[in-house]
């Protein structure tokens, strides 16, 4: 009998290893997998490369991450904002990378990962530092840089239900990242907020399958609850 349900977040994250490149759901506190990160916080992982929207709020969850020293780069669209702080000081101290990528690209990256696309070119970023050091092609008279997928070794995401199979639902604007970076990766772990049965999800409105999911853990009230 399949069932992807794990009794605790500790035991979900248990396999994350040193120098992982791990994919982190949320759009600020929309969609952030607290709990998940925190397990990791304990389970001891370092130097990873953590690709998210931003760059962590105050100081819990990815915040927290960063500033136990664990991140060893960030990919990230937005790394600055006045809650980002604990990044900001360590990036001014030079104890952190990053690679800023505008927001777009940054989906069409993992997107471009997860379903088996080899890159894809964009005019974002042409004439701007983030395209130092990348092909430039012109196309029908228009220049446009090339972008490669972004993959995973782990995902960690947050749903609002799911199944034992895997399959998933999200809450409004929490879904963000979260489908993409399930396809991404090659190991996703979820947090859900309700566990249900098989057969109570309407198909209709399943948005992640279960074949894009390993590791599910039901937290019915999670620290940040968007």
């Amino acid at each position: 009998m399949v069932n992807k349900f794990v009794d605790n977040a500790h035991e979900a994250v248990v396999d994350v290893f040193d120098g992982a490149t791990v994919l982190v759901g949320g759009f600020g506190g929309a969609g952030h997998p607290t709990e998940l990160l925190h397990a990791l916080i304990d389970q001891g992982a370092t130097d990873l490369t953590i690709v998210n929207n931003n760059a962590g709020n105050f100081e819990v969850g990815l915040a927290a991450l960063i500033k136990a020293g664990r991140v060893r780069k960030m990919i990230c669209s937005f790394p600055k904002a006045s809650h980002s702080h604990v990044f900001n000081q360590m990036y001014k101290e030079g104890r952190i990378e990053l690679e800023c990528v505008p927001q777009g690209t940054i989906a069409e990256r993992l997107h471009a990962a997860g379903a088996g696309i080899g890159g894809f070119f964009t005019r974002t970023s042409y004439g701007t530092d983030l395209a130092k050091g990348k092909e430039v092609r012109e196309i029908d008279g228009e220049f446009y840089v090339f972008e490669s997928p972004i993959r995973g070794d782990f995902a960690l995401v947050l749903a609002q239900k799911g199944d034992r199979w895997g399959n998933l639902v999200y809450r409004k604007a929490a879904r963000n990242f979260g489908p993409v970076m399930c396809m991404a990766a090659k190991t996703t772990i979820v947090q859900v907020k309700q566990k249900v049965e098989l057969g109570e999800l309407d198909p209709e409105n399943i948005v992640t399958p279960g074949i894009f999911v390993n590791r599910v853990v039901e937290i019915p009230n999670p620290q940040i609850s968007s």
